[in-house]
């Protein structure tokens, strides 16, 4: 699909005294700009992340609450379950706040719905069967519960306390519990909407410490290093793809440099089954290699396995789980292509849903599991809002994923009175529907996509922060550049264009992988620089020049050396 490109130009004075004050490339201070850090000061703080720069926890609304409900718990060892979701957001956060608990001996349980079987978020069901019979006092949720309204009415019903924690949309009536920690409610004002579910757990843990401390629980034990619940913490938030920005971005960068470190079990025989054991990883591996294997579990089998993965300590249990992972992760792939292909070759046959603003597709033998990464791959392909619903007796429940700048939730909300249920946020959503609503909820669907459509919505944009020459290109700019990391939604890996390329040699590997050195100049003096188009599109398997490149800059390591890279992603 053809990509517009659009080239910033920040403002060349700017440019000019950033980089003098910060002592850096001047790309490297118009990419800085571009991120609209202002100052100096602003960009140096950006540049040296630290988790004092957290904001207080404290201000999240009902946060005082949920502190003294659960220490309340916590000394009268009251019988605590941690309901999480089984996606790795919500996996991450149960293993934040289960850690934290076993830590300070608290009578602590958790339960993880099935996807299939169950579905999503507290049921009133979970209530009834699980909590009563297991004397649960106090029920902790992890990334969900927002919209558990009847479930925490049955709670409160039966004299179980429920503290929800979450991050989903939440509708203005508050549901019914001792407190809500969510940092999108309208009546919260901590500033911190970007987090990811397990953000919010992270935020709660560190309110208890503190709180715990003021009460002279640690006087005879030790506390806690919450730097070390990081790693966890950045799982779910690179995997829940919320903006890496403020607190998400320093929990990000924490994290990483603990999943490098290869401390915990889990994390070092998942590394190590996804072949990435050696090198130093980013958000990309994390969010490529890491994240589907531990979703893999919810999709496949039961999330719970992951969960195990992630808090055990034993390395040989480790091992075994991780292994299982990939198993999962594998069989996942597969059940994922088989149906994308049915998919595009529905479409290949019959194209007039191509002609709409949104794609909305349904199957009885579609598997619930793999249905979201299947409609992220669509909206790669089709750049438009994707839902897919698989149908089991006269009931659908589906994934949909969305295109920057079209709020799903806000979409689907409009057609709220055909849908049985949903919930997610702007990118990414669930929901539930009667099968004899889908025609009229296509309908529906389509025009409110319509409706907040911008006219050129359809048009993948590429933002380019700059155009350098490749004599621009060095070895320290590409240390700035990394010191930008990590990257994600609101903090791109920056993008550069240049002009006037030639391809000097060429070779394919693996399916369509294009690996080359370029040049740039004239052929009496010119400077050459490797370069590599994965998965590359027809006219760029076979150009040997290029008016134009879009390109990213990164350091390609090799065992103990590393040499400059450019990772192609569009030529004209």
């Amino acid at each position: 699909m053809k990509k517009k490109w659009d080239l910033l130009h920040p403002d060349a004075d700017r440019v000019k005294q950033m980089s003098f004050r910060l002592h850096c490339h001047p790309v490297t201070a118009a990419v800085l700009i571009n991120r609209n850090l202002t100052s100096a000061a602003e960009a140096s703080s950006f540049l040296t992340i630290s988790l004092n720069q957290m904001r207080p926890p404290f201000a999240l609304k009902d946060m005082d609450a949920a502190v003294n409900r659960i220490c309340r718990a916590i000394r009268d060892k009251e019988k605590i379950l941690i309901f999480g979701d089984y996606d790795i957001d919500g996996i991450s956060a149960t293993a934040v706040l289960l850690e934290f608990l076993q830590g300070v001996s608290a009578n602590v349980s958790t339960y993880i719905p099935h996807r299939i079987k169950e579905g999503y978020s507290l049921q009133p069901r979970h209530i009834e069967k699980y909590a009563l019979p297991k004397q649960v006092q106090l029920i902790i949720t992890a990334d969900c519960g927002s919209g558990s309204t009847d479930a925490l009415a049955a709670a409160a019903k039966s004299g179980i306390d429920v503290v929800v924690t979450d991050h989903h949309q939440i509708s203005e009536k508050i549901p019914p519990a001792v407190a809500v920690l969510n940092p999108k409610r309208s009546d919260c004002s901590a500033g911190m909407d970007a987090l990811a579910g397990v953000g919010v757990a992270f935020a709660l843990v560190i309110a208890l410490r503190k709180h715990l401390r003021e009460q002279n629980f640690w006087k005879d034990r030790p506390q806690p290093n919450l730097k070390n619940f990081c790693d966890l913490v950045a799982l779910g938030t690179i995997g829940d793809m919320v903006p890496l920005i403020t607190e998400n971005r320093i929990f990000t960068k924490t994290g990483l440099d603990l999943i490098n470190s290869a401390i915990r079990p889990g994390i070092k025989a998942l590394r190590a089954v996804a072949g990435i054991s050696q090198q130093p990883i980013t958000t990309e591996d994390v969010a490529f290699r890491l994240v589907p294997r531990l979703n893999a579990a919810g999709r496949m089998d039961h999330a719970c396995l992951a969960l195990q993965l992630l808090t055990t300590e034993d390395t040989t249990t480790a091992r075994q789980l991780a292994q299982t992972l990939n198993k999962f992760n594998l069989r996942r792939q597969e059940l994922e292509q088989s149906i994308l292909n049915a998919i595009l070759t529905d479409l290949a046959h019959h194209p007039e849903p191509l002609k709409t603003h949104s794609l909305v597709s349904w199957n009885s033998g579609w598997h619930l599991g793999v249905l979201g990464i299947v409609a992220s791959r669509i909206v790669d392909i089709y750049y438009r809002p994707v839902v897919l619903v698989a149908v089991k007796e006269k009931l659908g429940k589906g994934s949909a994923r969305s295109i920057p700048g079209l709020d799903l939730y806000e979409a689907l909300r409009t057609c709220r009175h055909l849908l049985e249920d949903f919930g997610g946020h702007s990118m990414a959503a669930g929901l539930t529907i009667k099968a004899e609503n889908l025609i009229e909820f296509q309908q529906a669907f389509e025009k409110a996509v319509k409706r907040m459509s911008q006219p050129d919505a359809q048009t993948p944009k590429l933002t380019i922060d700059t155009e350098i020459d490749f004599d621009d290109i060095s070895a320290k700019l590409i240390d700035e550049i990394e010191n930008i990391s990590p990257f994600g939604i609101q903090n791109p890996e920056p993008l550069f264009m240049a002009s006037n390329i030639k391809v000097l040699s060429s070779k394919i590997v693996g399916k369509n992988h294009r690996k080359m050195v370029l040049a740039q100049g004239t052929e009496q003096s010119y400077k050459s620089i490797n370069a590599i188009c994965f998965n590359a599109a027809e006219n760029l398997l076979t150009e040997t020049a290029f008016a134009r490149l879009a390109f990213r800059l990164r350091w390609n390591r090799w065992n103990a050396s590393k040499t400059i890279q450019l990772i192609i992603e569009d030529a004209v």
